[in-house]
């Protein structure tokens, strides 16, 4: 049961953008702070975003 959970809560911090911005704080040698999830979601949206589609 434990691992389904585990699995569980991995898939919803994938889903969140909690990983992601785990691994952004890393690439890039900073902390967590408010800024810095501001600058992450912009930048995340930016590129999800840029590219319009049609239909």
């Amino acid at each position: 049961m434990k691992a389904f959970f585990k699995g569980v809560l991995n898939l919803l911090r994938e889903i969140g953008d909690q990983n992601a911005y785990t691994r952004h704080l890393a690439a890039h040698g900073t902390v967590h702070s408010a800024a810095e999830w501001r600058r992450f979601s912009d930048e995340r949206f930016r590129q999800k975003y840029a590219k319009a589609k049609c239909c």
